[in-house]
């Protein structure tokens, strides 16, 4: 991308402006299309979390992506798409591929795959590398918009880089008022974490990140797949180390907090603590997803109230969507970087 064009995307991106809050329908829809149609940038609900949505086909609205976000550049972005013709259309799948969209499309998980040389979508979004991220979202409201603004739409989690994801039109509007043009607002998000990311590039499939759709599905349809080993490369989101993090230090596979710790609960505390907020009393794994990123930024902003040292975390079994769960959990306990 051309230096004056990111210039212009900067200013755009973080101008003074009113950020449009949008109902779901088809006034709303039509008005999030029309939007992101012209370069603005759009959040929108999807069955994960929210998106904060630019024209994947227009560089300057991917780049206000990333300053909007305060993103790193070389950390690359998903492409959602409609249906998965739409998808494949800009990457090269293979057989594996084809299974997978056809199990688990609509829905949450992402492939990466190698891009077409034909492909439409700016460079930037795939942070210059060969390979895109693409996924067709399962939630009425997104492929109504997708569909409506025809174009391939890339959209990371719509949070300022590094914080807690959103799952709720106000926690976009926490973070990014003012500086994107609009919100479609659909309520709250059913899954609450975001979509397993897979890389089928290679020999055998590598998952790059745990999320949405189990590594146990996965494996039922297609067999074994490798788990990434740090590389030093980047190849999809979700794979900068200190991610998803209050500002809270957070302290993992607590028993019990301490006086001065807020409680992020999963089953019965052993004892009380000062502040808790419970993911799932009964150790529902769906039930702890879909609440981690509102329990984390509502024990975050108590913390911060009240004073505390910071947020104790109840070991949460590694099985199922525990994984995705804990890998979300070990990000925000990361050092910053």
């Amino acid at each position: 991308m051309p230096p004056g064009d990111f210039a212009a995307a900067r200013r755009s991106a973080i101008a003074g402006r009113m950020t449009e809050l949008l109902h779901a329908g088809p006034d709303g829809i039509a008005r999030a299309a029309e939007l992101l149609r012209s370069g603005a940038l759009v959040s929108f609900g999807t069955e994960t979390v929210y998106g904060l949505g630019g024209d994947a086909t227009n560089a300057t609205a991917v780049a206000g992506i990333f300053v909007a976000k305060g993103r790193p550049i070389f950390n690359p972005l998903i492409c959602h798409y409609p249906v998965s013709d739409s998808a494949f259309a800009d990457v090269l799948e293979n057989d594996l591929a084809r299974s997978l969209a056809s199990a688990f499309w609509p829905g949450p998980l992402t492939m990466v795959l190698p891009r077409r040389n034909e492909s439409r979508v700016a460079l930037i979004a795939g942070a210059g590398l060969d390979t895109l991220a693409v996924r067709v979202p399962a939630h009425r409201d997104a492929l109504a918009l997708l569909a409506a603004v025809d174009r391939p739409v890339a959209a990371p989690s719509a949070n300022r880089s590094g914080e807690v994801s959103p799952t709720t039109a106000a926690h976009v509007l926490e973070g990014l008022a003012g500086r994107i043009a609009a919100v479609l607002d659909s309520g709250p998000c059913g899954v609450g974490v975001e979509s397993t990311v897979l890389d089928l590039c290679g020999a055998r499939p590598v998952l790059l990140r745990p999320g949405g759709v189990t590594t146990e599905a996965i494996e039922t349809l297609i067999g074994p797949v490798e788990h990434m080993v740090g590389t030093g490369t980047i190849r999809s989101p979700g794979q900068l180390l200190s991610h998803y993090a209050p500002s809270s230090p957070v302290r993992l596979n607590a028993l019990s907090a301490t006086g001065d710790e807020a409680l992020l609960a999963f089953g019965v505390p052993a004892e009380d603590a000062a502040v808790i907020y419970q993911l799932s009393e009964a150790k529902d794994a769906v039930e702890a997803a879909a609440r981690l990123f509102d329990g984390l930024r509502w024990l975050d902003t108590e913390s911060q109230r009240l004073g505390l040292r910071g947020i104790a975390v109840m070991p949460i079994p590694e099985a199922g969507l525990g994984r995705a769960i804990n890998d979300r959990l070990r990000r925000a306990a990361a050092p910053r970087a």
